[in-house]
């Protein structure tokens, strides 16, 4: 091991079909397979350093020294991966983030996927792609889709080896857009790993996962079709059912507030009219506007001020999680 220090960059992603409920809560593999898109204008920028004084790794997310949660799941994740690539030393992380942390954007999915591109370099690890994936995948399983390029897919697997992410288009297949219609910047109260565990206890859940190969197919070739009706279609019936088991789950959990209700049929009417507009929501009350180059300003201008958004965020579809610099 030659180097002390390693700079990684990535960035989140939207699920067009979506991850809830972990077949394994350890190692996150997911009931389920996912599609996403990642979000080229919204990153996550971490530097890993060996600290040979230290006696635990430690933690800072935009300036601020981590306690609590945050930093148990970051020690928790280093572990992990201490144990399996039989790798040692104790980290000093540092990241930065130009987007809302904990609000439904994603932002452990970026963290992860930097963290975990970061600590490949740093300790030589050597990884392709797919392990990559995987490697991050242990710190939050939407990580995984950060770490390839463009839209990805990430098979659920039975093993740590075999679920990881890979990219089925590049981001120049398709410039869709993502408008995020942010309705609430706080932390959640129900984070996404806690309500993972949960989702067994909805009686809609089983229903959800039996269709979601038909919803993964549907999306998969309206990406490769570049058919936005149909991905449209296929992406608002993903996000409602998967909203729907958060909200029968027990207890239940109630992510949507009334301006994302609002939202999302503003957006439906939209498109009835001929605008390409369709929405999805991760775990979290801010609404993704997916669109068109097209059609991408004529959506900014419209909810500009709409009852309820306090910002938007817009980006294209973009790259995935890169090394920047080892020293």
């Amino acid at each position: 091991m030659t180097a002390n220090s390693a700079v990684a960059q990535a960035h989140p992603n939207i699920a067009f079909i979506k991850y809830w409920g972990n077949k394994d809560e350890i190692l996150r593999l997911p009931e389920n397979g996912s599609i996403s898109m990642n979000l080229q204008a919204l990153h996550t920028r971490t530097t890993a350093t060996i600290d040979h004084d230290a006696s635990a790794d430690t933690l800072s997310i935009n300036g601020e020294v981590q306690e609590g949660l945050a930093l148990s799941r970051a020690r928790q994740y280093l572990e992990k991966v201490r144990e399996i690539y039989s790798i040692s030393g104790k980290l000093r992380i540092t990241s930065e983030n130009n987007f809302p942390m904990a609000a439904g954007i994603a932002s452990s999915a970026s963290a992860f996927a930097a963290l975990a591109a970061a600590v490949n370099a740093l300790f030589e690890l050597e990884l392709n792609s797919d392990y990559l994936s995987a490697l991050a995948r242990l710190g939050s399983g939407s990580a995984s889709r950060s770490v390839p390029p463009g839209y990805c897919e990430w098979f659920p697997g039975k093993t740590h080896a075999d679920s990881y992410a890979r990219s089925i288009a590049d981001s120049d297949h398709w410039q869709l857009w993502d408008c995020v219609a942010v309705v609430a910047k706080e932390e959640k109260k129900i984070g996404s790993t806690q309500g993972h565990k949960l989702a067994s206890t909805s009686p809609l859940q089983d229903a959800r996962l039996k269709n979601a190969d038909e919803r993964l197919s549907i999306c998969r070739e309206a990406i490769f079709k570049k058919d936005f009706e149909q991905l449209a279609a296929v992406i608002e019936l993903d996000s409602d059912m998967m909203h729907a088991v958060m909200m029968t789950s027990r207890p239940p959990i109630m992510y949507w507030q009334g301006a994302s209700v609002s939202i999302m049929h503003e957006i439906r009417r939209l498109r009835s009219r001929g605008i390409e507009a369709a929405y999805t929501l991760d775990a979290g009350p801010n609404v993704h506007i997916i669109s068109t180059p097209d059609a991408i300003r004529k959506i900014e201008d419209h909810f500009r001020g709409f009852n309820g958004i306090s910002s938007l965020i817009t980006s294209p579809v973009g790259d995935g999680a890169r090394l920047i610099s080892v020293n």
